[in-house]
């Protein structure tokens, strides 16, 4: 009986697997096939990763899309760990319902709403629409996300050591950076990490706030995808992968390292 349900819940938790991973394991998969339709197996090759390096519209969507990126993920990461703060450290000032409600509101918001609005503040403002409005719009998007990471932290903070290093003579912006900051770092990262990402992927929110010369790797990727997509796609999506990859392996390195 028990051998029975533990294969019964190994083969669940495979299939778990492979309809989540299944798909960008045959990407990475197709990324190396010899044949122009991705649909059609026809050898191994590398040669889409070498048209890749000479399709200069392609790598300039990456480079976009990398730096909106980590700007937006930047500034999001600042104002939502302040935001956390001002929540958890604040107490019931007047307005913090208020408050509380803009900060989470694009959790639940609809996408398509949220960019049709910054789209018509942009016009109304006469700001013209480029790479800083995605910046923005996507910093505006992603900021709930770390709030909500960094907050979660700072409600079980031991507020012990804060007051052990006041009352040996540090002052409040020494005891933040010193005390407060190295330990609430991790949930600062991961809210950066999280909110690069939602950057990195959001189509939406920037197809209403882009401009010419600004398009994102996902807008070209659509745009494409409606006359078929392009092997070229797949590798320079495997290629992105590698790089999200490596970066969250060394996120994880240094944070064990830092703990042992």
């Amino acid at each position: 009986m028990r051998a029975g349900a533990s294969i019964a819940r190994t083969g669940a938790l495979a299939a778990g697997f492979a309809f989540l991973y299944g798909p960008i394991l045959l990407l990475v998969i197709y990324s190396f096939n010899a044949s122009r339709l991705v649909t059609v197996w026809g050898g191994v090759s590398t040669r889409w990763y070498a048209a890749l390096l000479q399709d200069a519209q392609l790598i300039a969507r990456v480079r976009i899309s990398l730096l909106v990126a980590m700007f937006s993920a930047l500034i999001a990461t600042f104002n939502g760990t302040l935001a956390a703060i001002a929540l958890v450290r604040f107490g019931r000032f007047r307005t913090r319902t208020l408050f509380a409600g803009a900060i989470y509101a694009p959790l639940v918001m609809p996408e398509v709403i949220l960019g049709l609005s910054l789209l018509l503040l942009f016009v109304a403002l006469g700001i013209e629409r480029g790479f800083w409005t995605i910046v923005a719009a996507h910093a505006t998007f992603t900021m709930c996300f770390v709030t909500v990471i960094v907050q979660s932290r700072l409600v079980n903070f031991d507020r012990a050591l804060e007051e052990a290093a006041m009352d040996l003579g540090a002052g409040p912006v020494r005891t933040f950076t010193a005390i407060t900051l190295p330990l609430i770092r991790p949930a600062i990262v991961a809210g950066f990490l999280l909110a690069f990402t939602l950057s990195l992927d959001d189509l939406v929110i920037a197809s209403f706030t882009a401009g010419p010369g600004s398009t994102t790797l996902p807008m070209r990727v659509y745009s494409q995808v409606r006359l078929g997509v392009s092997p070229e796609i797949n590798a320079i999506s495997t290629l992105m992968l590698a790089v999200v990859g490596i970066v969250l392996l060394s996120v994880a390195a240094l944070s064990r390292r830092r703990a042992q």
